[in-house]
């Protein structure tokens, strides 16, 4: 099986998974091997960053609401953290932080309960409504069986904030989880796999009066959203929900420095056996709550926080094998191809080394006896080699010096550990760039699967991806089992292709570092991708979330003469790239706007359709720049930074 198709296949197990989690409240896998498939996926994204796809379940917080539940959105998005897998990783969150902040910061650690995150809001002091995650921006509407949970106080005292929305951890303690088993089983029913799943489902059922049997408890760790004045630091905040009678994890502790910080993480891992209910790490935060609105976010993670995971199990296997992929870039990916062994739940049977370096520190050679574990219990690395199991037939790794698919010169830059493949013609290359430029959320040519790229690039039909807009009715004719039908369908996908948006066109070429939400704001900032590639490397940067190596990449790419040739050809044969001339002109040209909240008459992609069609452009931030800010339902931190920066607001 081929990396790509590992991806695809995790991806699609994911998804089931997802399913049957979140909408059906009846997982088939425990926790941890759900985990094992996400990171795999996640390592394999990392070391093949040509297969990232914005559909992929590492692009989003999982979840989604379910259809039994109304749906809730969040004021602040509930965003899941970013994680350190052994302490060089948090001493390099900490150097990143530092270098953000100017200043060495206070760290709050505390533990990282294993169970399910929620928002609970409360308005005049009483508890109003409470919410799972779900994806962050939206959730599911749990007001009815968090109200059973005996920890969540129903009112709060007189002195509280008149609105406030905090987060927490719903779990199940293990006494509770045995005694629940143990009457499933009793009962002839299946018995949860942890006590995460068992929390899990018992707060999306239906009928609250089986919740309140399950005993939950929760621990509140997070401000979301207050009216008032607001706390300076996370400990004035978590002093204020002890105050306000909201349940605190009690094994917290301030940190003046990362040292302490890691030594909280170590006694942690060593302890988690003596505490009632289950932790899987340890969450780090900055201190200080104005300093963690200067860090800010990703797409996807705080920056002011991260959550370190506790060390994998291990294995010991043997190296079989250590073959070379060639990815889409170019890049040459050393992989051990392993005697299959059982690692945290699942079975491994390959470990990506990265790169030659790699496998000359750690010194791997076929034949080895390893180590292998899970980082974060779900990538495949080898730890170590057992040296003194070997008997002298071990061979020694060699990067090769052409390339595995095509025979072309092999390359590698100075100060870069990735070995190159320098043939622009190279088949395995060209294959997995034409499989992107077609994808769903690149192109979308329906039809055009890999089978069939493959196909054209063997008959030499397509050596580029211009080449697919010159194709025929005779051309995809001439492929294996193509009828008639099946090829006027191609050419009408082809067709419709064209239409595209500029920024699905670069996520569509592929570049180094830019996935689809960098292209979307790449494409909100300049008129049309010849002006993005003319632009300098500090133009591109002032591009919100586009840093220096998206930059960099992006220069890159301009300085190929043959990609200013591809970008032309791609005009001419009737591919939009942005042209500023074929903006829409009406009434809101020249104006910016931001939507927040739920609106009632239609959804916000719909919203931002229609005043996108009458000439205004829809970004995803507020900054001086913005013209509007529109508010439905339960507007989130954009109204309040709209109203701290005097933009106008508008109603629905």
């Amino acid at each position: 099986m081929t990396v790509k198709e590992r991806v695809e296949e995790l991806r699609r197990v994911i998804r089931h998974h997802d399913y049957r989690y979140y909408v059906l409240a009846d997982p088939e896998i425990s926790d941890g091997e759900y985990d094992v498939l996400m990171r795999e996926l996640e390592a394999l994204e990392a070391a093949h960053p040509e297969l990232i796809a914005p559909d992929s379940p590492t692009q989003r917080v999982a979840g989604m609401p379910q259809t039994g539940f109304e749906v809730v959105f969040h004021r602040v998005p509930l965003l899941s953290l970013a994680n350190a897998f052994d302490e060089e990783e948090l001493w390099a969150w900490d150097g990143r932080t530092r270098r953000l902040l100017g200043t060495e910061p206070e760290y709050v650690a505390e533990l990282k309960i294993d169970g399910l995150a929620v928002s609970l809001l409360y308005e005049e002091g009483r508890f109003v409504r409470g919410a799972t995650r779900g994806d962050g921006e939206q959730g599911e509407d749990i007001t009815l069986n968090l109200r059973t949970i005996p920890s969540i106080p129903l009112r709060l005292p007189g002195n509280g904030p008149r609105v406030l929305e905090v987060r927490g951890e719903v779990y199940m303690d293990r006494r509770e989880f045995e005694r629940l088993n143990d009457e499933r089983l009793a009962a002839g029913e299946a018995p949860f796999a942890n006590p995460r799943n068992a929390a899990a489902g018992s707060l999306r059922q239906l009928d609250p009066r089986i919740t309140a049997e399950r005993r939950l408890d929760i621990f509140l760790y997070g401000l979301g959203y207050a009216e008032g004045p607001r706390p300076q630091t996370h400990m004035e905040v978590l002093a204020l929900f002890q105050d306000l009678g909201l349940r605190v994890n009690p094994n917290i502790r301030l940190c003046s420095s990362m040292e302490e910080g890691i030594a909280f993480c170590r006694h942690w891992a060593e302890a988690r056996e003596e505490l009632s209910y289950d932790i899987d790490g340890v969450v780090l935060k900055v201190n200080s709550l104005a300093w963690q609105e200067k860090l800010g976010a990703t797409a996807k993670n705080p920056r002011w926080a991260i959550a370190y995971k506790f060390p994998a199990q291990e294995a010991t296997t043997t190296v079989e094998d250590i073959i070379v992929q060639v990815g889409r870039t170019g890049v040459l990916t050393p992989l051990a191809i392993l005697t299959p062994v059982v690692v945290a739940g699942s079975t491994v049977s390959r470990a990506s080394l990265h790169n030659a370096d790699i496998v000359a520190q750690k010194d791997v050679r076929v034949g080895d006896v390893v180590i292998i574990r899970k980082a974060g219990d779900v990538i495949p690395e080898i730890v170590k080699v057992v040296k003194e199991r070997r008997t002298g037939k071990e061979q020694p790794f060699r990067m090769p010096t052409t390339c595995p698919s095509c025979g072309g010169m092999v390359f590698r830059a100075p100060k870069e550990a990735a070995h190159r493949c320098v043939n622009t013609a190279c088949r395995a290359q060209l294959v997995e760039r034409l499989i992107h430029f077609v994808s769903r959320d690149a192109m979308d040519i329906e039809g055009l699967g890999p089978a069939r790229i493959e196909q054209l690039v063997e008959k030499g039909l397509v050596e580029d991806p211009a080449d697919i807009y010159a194709l025929t009715m005779d051309d995809f004719l001439s492929l294996e089992l193509v009828q008639e039908t099946s090829a006027r369908n191609f050419l009408e996908a082809v067709e419709a292709s064209k239409s595209r948006p500029a920024h699905r066109v670069l996520y569509a070429l592929g570049i180094r570092h830019v996935g689809a939400e960098a292209a979307r704001e790449l494409m909100n900032h300049f008129p049309d991708l010849f002006a993005l590639t003319r632009a300098s490397q500090e133009e591109l940067m002032a591009v919100p979330g586009v840093g220096e190596k998206i930059a960099a990449s992006i220069r890159e790419f301009a300085a190929e003469p043959k990609n200013q040739e591809l970008l032309g050809e791609l005009t001419r044969r009737g591919v939009g790239l942005g042209k500023a001339e074929a903006v829409p002109k009406g009434p809101l040209t020249g104006y910016q706007f931001v939507l927040t909240g739920a609106l009632e008459s239609m959804g916000r992609k719909e919203a931002a359709a229609k005043i996108e069609e009458l000439g205004g452009k829809v970004t995803g931030a507020v900054s001086t720049k913005t013209d509007y800010v529109v508010v439905g339902a339960d507007p989130g931190s954009k109204l309040t930074r709209a109203e701290a920066l005097g933009i106008r607001v508008l109603d629905e």
